[in-house]
Order: C-alpha cells, then structure tokens, then sequence
C-alpha cells in the first residue's frame, strides 16, 4: 500500500508542476527562476533534517556523489530541459522524456546488472505510444529542421541526466544513505552550479547585475516558485527517491510517462486545452502502460489487497 501511495503522490505533485512552470515564464532568467526553486527547496529540507535528527553522516566519497546528484537532478538537467523548449513544443519534450524510463533500464543493466523484464518492455512501448498520441498535435505542428534536432538533443541530454541523478539514488540507498540526506546535500550542491552557471550568464559585470530582472511581481510566480520548492522539490523528490529505492529505478522512472497526464487534465481545467479522440486513446494507452509497469509486486498488488479489505468489510457489515 505504502508503493502505491508514493508513486500516486509522486504523480500528483510532478503533474501539477507542468502548470506552476508556465506560471514562472516571463522576465526572470530561467536559471535565476531554477536557482530560487532549489535554493528555497534546499533551505527547507536542511531546516527539516537538522530540526528532527534526521541528518546522517557521510564520507567524503558520499559528498562527491551528493554533488554529482546535485548536478545530474538539481541544476544541469533543468537548464536542459528548459533550453529544449526554446527550439521545440512542450508536448515533444514530454514524449523525449519518456524515454528515462528507457535509459534507466539501460543503466541498470550497465551499473547494477539488473536486466528488464518483458512486462517493463512493453510498458515502454505503451507509454511512448500513449504519449505521442496525446501530444499528436504538436509533433504533426512541428516544423522539422536543425533548431528541431536541438531541442531533441537538449531534451535527451535532460532524460539522461536525469537517469543518471536515479542511478546515484540507487547508490545512495545500496549504501545506508537516505532521501533526507542526500537530497538535502544534492540541492545544496546543485544550488551552487546554477549561482555559477548564472553569474556566468551575466558576465560578472556590474551592469549586468542592475539590467536583469531578479524578480516577477506578478502573483502566479511567486505562488509557482512555492508550488515548486516545496511540493515539487521537497515532497516530490523525496517521495520519488524513496520510490526508487522500494521498487527499482525502472519501474520509478515510469512515473514521467503519467505526469503528462495529470498536467492536461490541469491545463484542461484551469487553462484551454480541450481533449480530443486521439487524445483519450493516448490517455487510456498510458493508464494501461502504468498498470503494465507496476505489475503485482510493488505498487497495484497493494491497491488490489486494499480493495479486497474495503469490499470484504462490505459484504461482512
């Protein structure tokens, strides 16, 4: 029952972040906006750990991980992902990123020689199919050319480093370490990298400094920032890692396959996207590929012991 519950959290908090990222588009510089959502995330999370014990000890060598995460998760893998949407729509960057959950197998098998089984193959399958059908209209608007393959380059290089900040989980919790820990020291480091990769930006000129906007006044982002810091950031990694350590790297990673679909149902509630034929196939083809991935051992097994409990407390009342 715990399995289902993180991975329906993790869901839930990643699906809503689609929305609290728009709400950060504007005069900001993304690396800045990135800056301030780990940098508040970090903050918290240390603040959490030292006020209820839960800091454990590391080794220098535990650190030099910490930073790689911090590196992989927390900083780079954004600034790749969010350059990606320069060149291509949201919904092919969507379908790019799907492919962690096939880059995790990979890294699996070449780091932990843990192979996939065919029931995590043919979730794949279903999830990119489920999302290209619910992102068909932007991959036909697509106009193809070199800025395309840009934006699929840096969408791909955000997929694997994201994969790679997973294997480093799986190190982590091989070794005694726990999200708390490592998390909070991972956003520590990755705070750093983008303060660097943003002085970088502006040249370390003073001018610089007077000429960017270090702040939106308009509500939706600050409301956007704390969405991401604290639920997205704190709760939603840390829900994830601790997912990746219960069930595998691979099964965790197939949570990015549904998120998308949380995000639309969002935009179709609060914003104007409307759902389409094609649209509910892919949906009902991604809800099948999750079903698929999860199997019985982790996370549907216990929703299927729980809703025997519900309906055999019915039959007995």
């Amino acid at each position: 029952m715990l399995n289902a519950l993180l991975y329906v959290t993790t869901l839930l908090v990643w699906g809503g972040s689609w929305l609290a990222i728009k709400w950060q588009a504007g005069p900001v510089p993304t690396s800045l906006s990135i800056l301030y959502r780990f940098g508040l995330a970090a903050a918290l999370l240390i603040a959490l750990v030292l006020l209820f014990g839960r800091l454990q000890r590391t080794t220098r060598r535990d650190q030099w991980f910490c930073a790689l995460q911090g590196g992989c998760l927390y900083s780079c893998n954004f600034i790749a992902f969010y350059l990606a949407t320069d060149y291509i729509a949201s919904g092919l960057v969507a379908v790019v990123m799907s492919t962690t959950t096939l880059l995790n197998a990979a890294h699996n098998r070449l780091f932990w020689q843990q192979p996939a089984g065919p029931r995590f193959r043919w979730a794949a399958l279903l999830g990119t199919i489920g999302l290209m059908l619910l992102f068909s209209n932007d991959l036909l608007s697509q106009q193809w050319s070199q800025q395309t393959l840009y934006g699929i380059g840096f969408a791909l290089l955000g997929s694997w480093l994201f994969s790679l900040g997973n294997m480093v989980g799986v190190r982590h919790a091989k070794n005694g370490l726990q999200p708390l820990t490592y998390n909070s020291w991972a956003m520590l480091y990755g705070c750093l990298i983008l303060l660097s990769v943003t002085l970088v930006q502006l040249g370390f000129k003073p001018d610089s400094f007077q000429q960017v906007a270090w702040w939106d006044s308009n509500p939706r982002y600050f409301w956007g920032l704390l969405y991401l810091a604290v639920l997205a950031s704190v709760v939603g990694f840390n829900v994830y890692l601790l997912l990746v350590a219960r069930i595998g790297a691979n099964s965790a990673a197939y949570t990015l396959v549904g998120t998308p679909v949380i995000a639309l149902t969002l935009s179709s509630l609060f914003e104007d996207y409307r759902w389409t034929g094609t649209g509910m196939i892919g949906l009902l083809v991604v809800i099948a590929g999750n079903l698929l991935v999860l199997g019985k051992p982790p996370a549907l097994g216990s929703l299927r012991r729980w809703s025997g409990r519900i309906r055999q407390r019915f039959l007995t009342f």
